[in-house]
């Protein structure tokens, strides 16, 4: 009996073992959708390397360079990513036609920072439909932070309605009597930064902007939009403008010598795609909301960080401009995307994507200004929610104020 109840005792913790052995390893097992397999991770991305924005293009060449370092140090848990990125030329038609042949014929496992918010509008339902991560999309429109309507779709950079409320902030404690004058681009994207303005001004809204003026990106200039906003008498303007136009309005406002307080929105803060080729002189005293360090600034000489990105750059992408904010953008959104990928670990699913880019907590970049940090949850799809305000001095800009937040905009 007892010979028979020890072996009988004995069977069963091996079957126990057995159990548990088999049940670890059906838990640690690989799992892949499309795009995904045990050598290989394929990202699918849309850039306009022509058309009116193709200023943004060094964004898709940082982050191919990126990807590039990051197979050269052996891949993500082994794996190379095979970075696919179409030019879409800034058109949502071609947006929609681009990520329709990243998605079905090139069968990406998902589509990471496809820029604009035209664009990504164009193509957000489709994405949420097929359930195919659209993440960290190029744009600050707000609409990227609905994780209940579009748990597909995540933004990353700071969104406009906060900067823009930001400013208003900024204007009403030093002119509180300001007339605003107001360029914005005719689509989401600057509608929802006047909003956020509009917002921030709050009651005085009304009186306090004397003038808007929208354009379409299908203009060739913005010069017209100047003169007739110089004219509503306004000592304000706000400059709601991607690259190329912002840079026209700078230098038509120099030569019109209209000099307002000028307030230019963030995407259009590059010192070398921006505000170099509108001339440094026309430029100074401009005010922006910058969240990464800015490489012209002495302040981070010797910082680990900027050392870190020179050394990339030499490495990887040595024809990439330095001084061009968009350069720095695509490295630190890159870092991001390394970041959520090794969270992901073996289980390359586009579900446990989006669960890992929903749980990010106080990531430092090497490029963002101390104190800002990437934070997201189920909740909250808005990674990066803070800026600082800074102003053109020189050939750099100079931070002034503290670190500001949606919180300080309510």
């Amino acid at each position: 009996m007892t010979l028979n109840l020890r072996f009988h005792l004995a069977a069963l913790a091996a079957t126990a073992l057995a159990v548990t052995a088999t049940g670890g390893t059906a838990l640690a097992q690989k799992q892949y959708d499309t795009g995904a397999s045990d050598t290989e991770i394929r990202i699918g991305n849309v850039n306009p390397y022509s058309g009116p924005a193709s200023s943004y293009g060094v964004i898709g060449k940082t982050i191919d360079a990126y990807f590039r370092k990051i197979n050269a140090e052996g891949g993500i848990n082994g794996r190379k990513i095979t970075f696919i990125s179409y030019d879409d030329g800034y058109s949502p038609p071609k947006t929609v036609e681009q990520v329709r042949k990243l998605v079905e014929s090139d069968e990406v496992l998902f589509v990471f920072q496809p820029l604009g918010t035209p664009g990504n509008t164009a193509i957000h339902r489709y994405m949420n439909q097929k359930k195919v991560p659209q993440l960290f999309v190029a744009t600050g429109a707000t609409k990227w932070n609905d994780s209940q309507n579009f748990p597909w779709t995540m933004g990353w950079q700071p969104n406009y309605q906060t900067e823009g409320q930001i400013y208003a902030q900024y204007v009403m404690k030093e002119k509180p009597t300001a007339k605003i004058a107001v360029l914005y681009q005719n689509d989401d994207y600057g509608k929802d930064y006047l909003k956020g303005l509009k917002d921030g001004l709050g009651a005085k809204a009304a009186s306090m902007i004397v003038a808007e003026s929208s354009y379409e990106v299908s203009e060739p200039t913005v010069d017209s939009h100047i003169v007739k906003l110089r004219s509503s008498g306004a000592d304000v303007f706000f400059n709601i403008a991607t690259p190329k136009f912002a840079a026209q309005a700078i230098k038509k406002m120099a030569e019109i010598d209209w000099r307002p307080l000028h307030i230019l929105n963030n995407v259009s803060a590059s010192i070398g795609s921006v505000i170099k080729p509108a001339g440094f002189d026309n430029a100074q005293g401009i005010i922006s909301a910058i969240y990464a360090k800015d490489v012209t600034d002495p302040e981070w000489k010797n910082d680990p960080g900027i050392k870190k990105f020179d050394e990339f750059l030499t490495k990887y992408y040595p024809e990439g401009n330095r001084i061009d904010a968009f350069v720095m953008y695509g490295y630190n959104v890159s870092q991001t995307m390394e970041r959520v990928l090794h969270q992901v670990g073996d289980n390359l699913t586009r579900a446990n994507i989006m669960k890992e880019a929903a749980n990010l907590k106080n990531v430092e970049l090497d490029g963002l200004l101390p104190g800002i940090r990437l934070n997201t949850s189920p909740t909250n799809f808005a990674p990066i929610s803070q800026v600082q305000l800074v102003r053109l001095k020189g050939e750099t800009w100079e931070r002034f104020g503290p670190i500001l937040g949606a919180q300080m905009t309510n």
